[in-house]
């Protein structure tokens, strides 16, 4: 009877030693990838073994010290750009990230190619900003913060930063400029 249970058994091991690998691109509440909203910048060497990192270090009086890291894949295509909550700290947790690669995407497939109906028809927005060139929608539930250009509006929305812009003023063809995820 033993015997019987043993292949079981093994089959069993093997089901679960298999397990579904994570995707190194999706875009979910509180991971991109394999970044996670508490991964230091330490550990992005180990994450990004196969690919480009390169430390950009600005210190300008008016922006103050920056430290962007960008990431490359193998074949020199920018994937990410990484902003450290702390520049120049190898413990630092990263703070915002601009997704580049439209490899990156969401559960239900929005990515930096998507428009704003594909936004407005998978995710919940959670509030829409006006500023001066730009409209800045919030999403909540994937910590997404995604940029449209207000070239993309109605004329009579383009030049006006005192108006509260609602989801139904933002045509559905709207291109995103910045696709950008805030821990």
């Amino acid at each position: 009877m033993n015997k019987t249970f043993l292949p079981l058994i093994l089959i069993l091991l093997v089901i679960i030693g298999c397990g579904k690998q994570q995707d190194p691109f999706l875009i979910s509440n509180k991971s991109i990838g394999l970044l996670t909203d508490s991964t230091q910048v330490k550990d992005l060497k180990d994450i990004y073994k196969n690919d480009s990192i390169v430390f950009r270090t600005e210190d300008h009086e008016f922006i103050g010290n920056r430290n962007d890291i960008e990431i490359f894949d193998k074949t020199g295509k920018m994937l990410l750009v990484l902003t450290p909550n702390k520049p120049k700290d190898s413990t630092a947790t990263i703070e915002t990230i601009k997704i580049i690669d439209p490899r990156y995407k969401t559960v239900k497939e929005i990515n930096t190619l998507s428009t704003f109906g594909d936004i407005k028809n998978n995710l919940k927005i959670s509030s829409i900003q006006n500023t001066l060139r730009n409209v800045v929608v919030f999403v909540n539930e994937i910590d997404a913060f995604i940029t449209i250009d207000k070239k993309e509006l109605p004329a009579e929305l383009q030049f006006d930063t005192s108006t509260q812009i609602e989801a139904i003023q933002i045509p559905d063809k709207a291109k995103i400029k910045y696709f950008m995820i805030g821990w």
